[in-house]
C-alpha cells in the first residue's frame, strides 16, 4: 500500500492539535484536545507527561485516523513537538519520575540561576550560555532536581523535553533536535551538537541527557506497545521532532534571513532568522536585551530567539476575571467568550483611552529577563470600563512585540518581513492593534498553519517527499496580509517611551514587593 500521508501532533500549555495531510500538503483532518496546567506554588509550572503529554498524543493519532478513514499503513511518517524547555526526568522504561517542569514560565530555579552565575563569573556564563542565565534554561531546572530531589535524580535514566519525551515513546529512542540542544540546554551541548562532558559534571552525567540529532531527521519507527496506544501501525518512521515553536516557524515559512516570526500563544514566543551570528545585546536605554543567536534549524542561517511569559495568558486572566458571566454562557452553548473580547475591544478607540497595561503578571523573559517584574494598569480612571482594560492588554502585547523590534534595529537588522502563527492570530482585532504598533505588514497564516502542520510539513521533509526547505517554503499557503494603520501607529509609536519607562521606572518597587510575598 503507498504511504500517502504525513502526521503531525503539537503538545501546547492548555490544548493539543493533531493535523494529517496528504500528498499534495493539504488538509485530510484537523483535531485538538484541550488540557490543563499545574500551577503547585508561585512560580512553579507543571505538567503530567503521561496524562497530558503522551494522553493527548494517543487520542489525537486515533481521532485523526478515524476522522479521515485513512488505513495507519499509509501513514508515511509522524512529527511530534511539544513546549520547548521542558524538563522531565525519566527511568529506563521512559516512565517520568515526577511533573515535567515547564519551559521559562517556570521560575524555580532562580536560586539556582545565581549560584551559576557566582560560579561561572558573567563572561563565562556569556560564553557557555550566550545571556544571562534566565528561566528558560533547562540545565537549570535539572540542576533544581539535582538540589531539592535527589532521589529522583538518583533514578533518573534520561532528562528529556517534551518532543524527546514523544519520540522516545514512539520509538524507544531518545534524542533532541539540534536546534533545542544547542539553544535552551547549554552549557550541556557544544556547538556542534555533541555532549558536552566536561560542563554536564555540575548539572548530570553525560550519558542523562539526549543524543542531539537534525530535526527531520527519521529516528526509528513505531513500536509495537507505542503501535496498540496509538493506533499507527508498527515501523512507521518518526522524525526527531522539536519545540512547538519551532515546528510553527517552519509552518509559515520562517527560513529565510530577515525575517522575525512572532507566536501568539499562551506565551509571545520570537524567532528571527538572520544570515550571521550575533552576540547578546543590551540596549542602552534600558529597554532589554536580547540574547546572543544560536545555529537555526534552517542549514545556513542564524537566528535570535526567546519569548515572553504572558500574552494568551494575559487575556485568559482577562477573560476569566472581567466576562465570567460570557464565559458561563459559552459553557452551555453560547458564543465564544474570546470573539466577544475582540468586538469590545475593537470599539474602544487606539491607546484605550488613556489607559496603559503592563503584561508582567508572569515576571518577564525576553526582553527584561526579570523574573520579579509585575503586571501595571496605568491611568485608570472611573470611565474606563472591562473593554479598556481587554484592549489594554491587547496593546501591551503589540508594545512587546516593538520593543523586540527596536532592539533588532538597534543591531543594526530591521526586519524585512513580519510573519505571525498561534492561537492568538484567530483574533483579527488583536492583529491589526499588533500590526499598528509595529508600523509594519504583517502576515497571517491560514489558521490550520500551527505546529501540528509545521510537525506534518517536516516529517514530510524526513520522508524524502520534499527534497529541502526551500521546497517546504514553496508548498505553504500564501496567508493573507495585514497592513498597518498610520495614523493609529504613529499615536502608538509617540507612547512607546512611556511604556518602557513605566517598567524602568518601577523595577525597585516591583522587587520590593515581589520579595514581601515570597
Amino acid at each position: 500500500m503507498k504511504k500517502n500521508y504525513y502526521l503531525g501532533i503539537d503538545i501546547g500549555t492548555f490544548s493539543s492539535r493533531g493535523i494529517l495531510l496528504d500528498q499534495q500538503y493539504h488538509l485530510v483532518a484537523d483535531t485538538s484536545v484541550p488540557h490543563s496546567m499545574d500551577n503547585p506554588k508561585p512560580g512553579y509550572f507543571e505538567h503530567d507527561a503521561l496524562l497530558v503529554w503522551w494522553s493527548d498524543f494517543c487520542t489525537l493519532s486515533r481521532s485523526l485516523l478515524a476522522q479521515s478513514g485513512v488505513d495507519p499503513s499509509e501513514i508515511a511518517c509522524v512529527g511530534a513537538s511539544a513546549l520547548g524547555t521542558d524538563c522531565l526526568p525519566v527511568d529506563e522504561n521512559c516512565e517520568p519520575l515526577r511533573p515535567a517542569i515547564l519551559y521559562g514560565i517556570d521560575s524555580r530555579a532562580s536560586q539556582e540561576a545565581e549560584w551559576l552565575t557566582e560560579h561561572y563569573g558573567s563572561e563565562r556564563v556569556r560564553k557557555l550560555f550566550g545571556h544571562p542565565i534566565c528561566s528558560g534554561d533547562t540545565a537549570t531546572k535539572i540542576l533544581w532536581i539535582r538540589n531539592h530531589e535527589p532521589e529522583i535524580f538518583a533514578r533518573t535514566y534520561k532528562f528529556l523535553t517534551g518532543s524527546s519525551f514523544l519520540a522516545a515513546r514512539l520509538t524507544g529512542r531518545y534524542v533532541i533536535d539540534q536546534f533545542l540542544a544547542k539553544g535552551s540546554f547549554r552549557p550541556l551541548y557544544r556547538e556542534d551538537g555533541s555532549i558536552n562532558e566536561e560542563e554536564c559534571a555540575i548539572f548530570c552525567r553525560p550519558d542523562q541527557i539526549a543524543e542531539a540529532l537534525p530535526v527531520n531527521e527519521i529516528i526509528g519507527t513505531v513500536t509495537e506497545k507505542a503501535a496498540s496506544e496509538t493506533g499507527l501501525s508498527i515501523g512507521t518512521p518518526v522524525i526527531v521532532g522539536t519545540g512547538d515553536s519551532t515546528a510553527e516557524a517552519i509552518s509559515v515559512g520562517l527560513v529565510e534571513p530577515g525575517t522575525a516570526f512572532f507566536q501568539y500563544g499562551s506565551s509571545m514566543y520570537y524567532y528571527y532568522c538572520i544570515d550571521r551570528a550575533v552576540s547578546s545585546h543590551v540596549s542602552p536605554n534600558g529597554n532589554g536585551r536580547l540574547n546572543g543567536s544560536k545555529v537555526f534549524t534552517v542549514p545556513g542561517t542564524h537566528c535570535l530567539g526567546d519569548g515572553t511569559n504572558a500574552a494568551g495568558t494575559l487575556t485568559r486572566w482577562v477573560r476569566d476575571l472581567f466576562y465570567a458571566p460570557e464565559l458561563a454562557a459559552e459553557a452551555e452553548g453560547g458564543e465564544n467568550a474570546y470573539s466577544i473580547m475582540a468586538r469590545e475591544a475593537a470599539q474602544v478607540p487606539c491607546g484605550s483611552d488613556g489607559l496603559m497595561m503592563l503584561p508582567y503578571i508572569y515576571g518577564e523573559r525576553s526582553p527584561l529577563q526579570d523574573p520579579q517584574a509585575s503586571g501595571m494598569l496605568f491611568g485608570l480612571r472611573g470611565s474606563h470600563g472591562r473593554a479598556h482594560i481587554n484592549r489594554a492588554a491587547l496593546e501591551a502585547v503589540g508594545y512587546s512585540t516593538l520593543q523586540h523590534l527596536m532592539l533588532f534595529r538597534e543591531l543594526g537588522l530591521p526586519p524585512k518581513r513580519i510573519i505571525t502563527a498561534g492561537g492568538g492570530t484567530k483574533n483579527r482585532t488583536w492583529m491589526q492593534i499588533i500590526c499598528d504598533i509595529c508600523g509594519m505588514p504583517i502576515q497571517i497564516p491560514e489558521n490550520w498553519q500551527c505546529s501540528a502542520f509545521g510537525d506534518a510539513m517536516l516529517a514530510a521533509l524526513g520522508a524524502g517527499a520534499l527534497k529541502d526547505f526551500t521546497a517546504l517554503r514553496e508548498a505553504l499557503p500564501a496567508g493573507m496580509l495585514l497592513t498597518p494603520n498610520m495614523q493609529a501607529h504613529n499615536l502608538y509609536f509617540s507612547r512607546y517611551p512611556l511604556f518602557c519607562s513605566l517598567y524602568l521606572d518601577n523595577t525597585d518597587k516591583m522587587h520590593a514587593l515581589a520579595a514581601q510575598a515570597e
